[in-house]
């Protein structure tokens, strides 16, 4: 049986507009999710025989990433200082190495929405990040022979 386990998905990070092959492993990922959305449109008609109709429209995707507090870390800063500047970094957030077959899931530009600190007694400091879609790139889909 075929599967993935999150401990060999990866995160990718840099400045923004970065192609998928500059940016930089995001090492210190403890958990990542996204979730997707779209908006509705009522498109109903008196020809839908009295069902409600309804269409997409924008959608918008955001991330949440649980990242383990290491000093001087580069991907740390990059998402710190994009929070902290107003600015927006890019990110790929992929289900496998961005050269493994099989990998995809979404590349592009973000805004550092949320950005929060958990310090527990008996656990790495751990930092909450919320990160917003501004400029889709791709949906990457690492093909075999990648």
């Amino acid at each position: 049986m075929d599967f993935v386990l999150g401990k060999d998905c990866k995160v990718y990070c840099g400045a923004a507009g970065t192609q998928l092959s500059g940016l930089a492993e995001l090492s210190t990922v403890r958990k990542a999710g996204l979730s997707a959305e779209a908006g509705e449109a009522d498109v109903t008609t008196r020809a839908n025989s009295g069902w409600r109709a309804t269409a997409a429209t924008l959608r918008s995707l955001s991330a949440e990433l649980e990242v383990v507090f290491k000093p001087g870390d580069a991907g740390y800063e990059t998402l710190r200082d994009a929070y902290l500047g107003g600015t927006s970094v890019c990110l790929a957030v992929l289900t496998g190495a961005r050269d493994s077959a099989g990998s995809e899931g979404p590349h592009g530009d973000w805004a550092v929405t949320g950005f929060s600190r958990t310090e527990e007694l008996e656990e790495g400091v751990v930092v909450t990040v919320t990160a917003k879609l501004t400029s889709f790139t791709a949906w990457v889909e690492v093909g075999a022979g990648s």
